[in-house]
């Protein structure tokens, strides 16, 4: 199911919600029409964990307990209808580990819009926090539970097993946050007990953290009978790692403080309500620390991780100072404008950049580059970031930022690279952004590590990376980014691209410590390999693996905008409360994919997939499946008691499905040739996709032998009607062959 195959259907299901009576409860809140502009904003999409019962059949709508007359519906839904079910009860447990929260969602809702004698299939839907990702989910219904799993991907699945893999509406990612799955014939009038673990960032900005779980419940969830009991609840216990005190600054729910300890908060809201809760559960708070601040948290790890070595968690953050320097910079913007930009997409992106350049000093300079088959410079040299340069500038994005075309990387990144004049006393930067990938992404990084390892202890620009959609590689954003020390960000659909752009750029563009070193750390894995800078308001964050004894003091070391050098002492203590292993668990997972990909080592690939079954972590190495399992002890028609031999069986579980992929993928270079607009989630097979499918095994000869580039290319550049022409040709080939 696509984007506007669901908003399409939860729009049908609330005008088909109409249909259900009620009797006389006027308690209950009619779920309003939807508007063109409603739906045009995308309002319909998940704002808190839902589940929609899934209509095919609109006949089947009604009150499970009150059947009324109902005139009869012809036709089918299609896409199907989502009906919105109402919820029973809702509990979130919340832990707070340094910077990462982990929340257990729990809820009950009920089936109250179809027959008793139908069933119909259920689609949970739960929005996660900034970086959210699924650990898991229980669903329980009718003497049936269902659990989502994550195994090894086999790689030598036969094409049967290929087929029982799930569709995009049986369970996946809807967005980069909302996490759905899909759970087949449920009884009208059944209830489910809902289950979900998630992970999520926690915001750290002007010198305090924000958590944002989402929690804003539409009205219509709320259930018809007054005399049911509403009861919601928000558990929240923070460990910040540190000995100093944890302070709570706002709440959007009214916290009861439960305990206090040094470094640790304990809250609770416990509340009984008429309707559910209609905003976001937001939580700021602050641990006093001194400016600037540095701390290492170390553990052992559990006997049965795969990993014997301890781990460390390294903080370095400074305090936020209005005073404080930031370094002078030359600023290089590069833009992807190739045809697949076109649309809201390029709009969103124009804006955001020009958002950014008032952001710069007036001692800044700054050069912009838009490329595509080719580079087009809006000046050959750097110009100071004065109001009038900015405005011309403007006025050349404006013209210029005008998408066609295919993408040239290397091209612009070397042409960006020698714009740079070399003064030491700037910080030399490139703010890269791209919507493709490339197949000579491994032959870019290889040059800019060589480059790296030239400059010597010359200031190499900063490379950060911005991918936007699923058709680009993020691994060689990310390890584009970590090779020059440069921060790495992404936007997966257009609506977040301009807010996530701005942060990243506000966040790159702060730099007020650069090449630290921490002593000590040498002989250590550290992730990320290379030590980014240390920003303005934002911490840095390091951590690792080591072995032996870890040092009882370390020291970080750096240069300050006046090019003065900066030391300061890092506080090491242990750690036996904190999961560090699973907060580790992503950073690591996604430090060692990247290396696994630019060095294509099989065996750190199946490590990466052992890490991400011991903590339940998704990875690109690993695939979720859905487990079923019924409870074996049914009654006997007879009504009487079945004997210990019959009962004794068990309960029995069973694979159903492999869901779609949770991983971000590692590029499709097709599709950044066919220009398709980038998205988020399964496609739509491209032209040359579709004609290597129907070509089947008869042109597997004469496809394998021209499926290089410039075939993709050549490909890429025919009209609909030609490749319609050229499908039928292969159709009529297949059948030939077959028939002989």
């Amino acid at each position: 199911m696509h984007d506007d195959d669901f908003t399409t259907g939860v729009a049908d299901g609330l005008r088909l919600a109409k249909r259900i009576y009620y009797g006389n409860d006027r308690s209950v809140v009619a779920p309003k029409p939807v508007t063109p502009m409603e739906k045009a904003s995308r309002s319909l999409y998940p704002t808190s964990p839902m589940v929609y019962a899934v209509i095919y059949n609109p006949a089947i709508v009604d009150n499970p307990d009150m059947p009324s007359y109902q005139p009869h519906v012809h036709g089918k839904c299609d896409p199907p209808a989502l009906i919105p079910l109402q919820m029973n009860g809702i509990s979130f447990e919340v832990e707070c580990c340094l910077d990462t929260a982990f929340v257990t969602m729990s809820g009950s809702w009920r089936v109250h819009c179809v027959m008793g004698n139908e069933n119909c299939s259920c689609r949970v839907a739960v929005p996660m926090g900034e970086e959210g990702s699924i650990l898991g989910a229980e669903v329980e219904v009718a003497r049936k539970s269902y659990t989502i799993q994550l195994a090894a991907r086999d790689e030598n699945e036969n094409a049967e097993e290929e087929n029982v893999v799930a569709k995009a509406e049986d369970g996946g990612l809807l967005k980069p946050h909302i996490f759905t799955l899909t759970i087949p014939q449920v009884d009208g009038g059944s209830n489910l007990s809902i289950k979900v673990r998630w992970s999520q960032k926690v915001i750290y900005k002007d010198g305090e953290f924000i958590l944002s779980v989402p929690c804003s419940f539409p009205e219509y969830v709320t259930p018809a009978s007054k005399k049911l009991p509403k009861k919601e609840k928000i558990h929240i216990s923070v460990n910040c790692g540190l000995t100093n005190e944890v302070v709570c600054n706002t709440s959007s729910h009214p916290l009861k403080e439960r305990k206090r300890e040094p470094g640790k908060l304990d809250m609770l809201y416990d509340a009984q309500v008429l309707t559910w809760t209609s905003t976001d559960f937001v939580f700021t708070y602050h641990a006093s620390i001194t400016n600037p601040f540095g701390s290492v948290l170390l553990k052992s790890p559990s006997t049965t991780s795969i990993d014997q070595r301890d781990m460390f968690f390294l903080y370095l953050s400074a305090v936020p100072d209005e005073k404080r320097k930031v370094f002078r910079k030359e600023v290089v913007f590069v833009v992807d404008i190739s045809e697949s930009m076109k649309g809201n997409t390029i709009e969103v992106t124009k804006n955001a950049l020009i958002a950014a350049l008032p952001k710069l000093d007036e001692n800044d300079s700054f050069g912009i580059m838009a490329f595509n088959d080719q580079t087009h410079l809006y000046s050959s040299t750097l110009e100071l970031a004065t109001h009038e340069s900015i405005r011309k500038a403007t006025e050349w994005i404006d013209t210029n930022f005008i998408a066609s075309g295919g993408t040239n990387m290397s091209t612009a990144l070397d042409q960006a690279l020698e714009m740079f004049s070399g003064n030491r006393t700037s910080l030399p930067m490139v703010f890269f952004v791209t919507d493709g990938a490339v197949e000579n992404d491994r032959q870019i990084c290889k040059v800019m590590q060589k480059q790296v390892k030239n400059k010597g202890s010359e200031p190499f620009p900063r490379i950060h990376t911005f991918g936007i959609g699923s058709f680009c590689n993020h691994y060689f954003l990310r390890m584009l980014a970590m090779l020059s020390k440069g921060y790495y960000n992404a936007s997966y659909d257009a609506e977040s691209v301009e807010t996530r752009m701005q942060m990243w750029f506000s966040k790159a563009s702060s730099s007020i410590l650069t090449n630290i070193v921490i002593d000590g750390l040498d002989d250590m894995e550290i992730y990320p390999s290379t030590i980014p800078d240390l920003c303005q308001n934002k911490p840095l964050i390091l951590s690792g693996r080591y072995t032996g004894d870890f040092p009882e003091k370390l020291e970080a070391k750096g240069i300050l905008a006046d090019m003065s050098n900066f030391t300061i002492d890092i506080k090491v203590q242990h750690t036996k409360d904190i999961p560090l292993e699973k907060v580790l668990a992503r950073r690591q997972i996604g430090s060692y994919t990247t290396q696994a990909w630019f060095s294509q080592d099989k065996e750190l690939e199946e490590k990466v997939a052992k890490i991400s079954l011991e903590t339940s972590t998704v990875s690109e190495y690993t695939q979720m499946i859905l487990l079923k399992t019924e409870s074996r002890d049914k009654p006997s028609k007879s009504g009487k008691k079945k004997g210990k031999k019959e009962t004794d069986q068990g309960p029995k579980t069973e694979k159903l499905k492999v869901l779609h992929h949770f991983g971000l993928g590692f590029g499709n270079i097709v599709a950044t040739y066919e220009n398709v607009p980038p998205g988020f989630g399964p496609q739509a097979p491209t032209q040359t996709e579709m004609l290597a499918r129907v070509a089947g095994n008869c042109c597997g000869d004469v496809f394998g032998k021209c499926c290089c580039m410039c075939c993709i290319q050549a490909c890429s550049k025919i009209n609909n009607q030609c490749s319609v022409v050229l499908t039928q040709i292969c159709g009529a080939l297949t059948c030939s062959t077959c028939f002989e």
